[in-house]
């Protein structure tokens, strides 16, 4: 697997619990930063996802 997949989803946690954590205490910058993690998780996800179906020869 992927150094990237592995990290994506990492940051698609940490991301989320920012998230959370931003909108449970009100601080929309807090929200939006956790926003932005879990997306560039998400995408880092891809990136592994496309590496390894590259390897596979998919």
């Amino acid at each position: 697997m992927d150094k990237n997949r592995t990290e994506g989803a990492k940051n698609q946690v940490k991301g989320t619990a920012k998230e959370i954590a931003g909108k449970v205490t009100g601080n929309k910058a807090r929200e939006v930063e956790g926003k932005v993690q879990k997306n560039v998780g998400k995408v880092q996800g891809e990136v592994g996802k496309a590496r390894d179906e590259a390897r596979k020869g998919h």
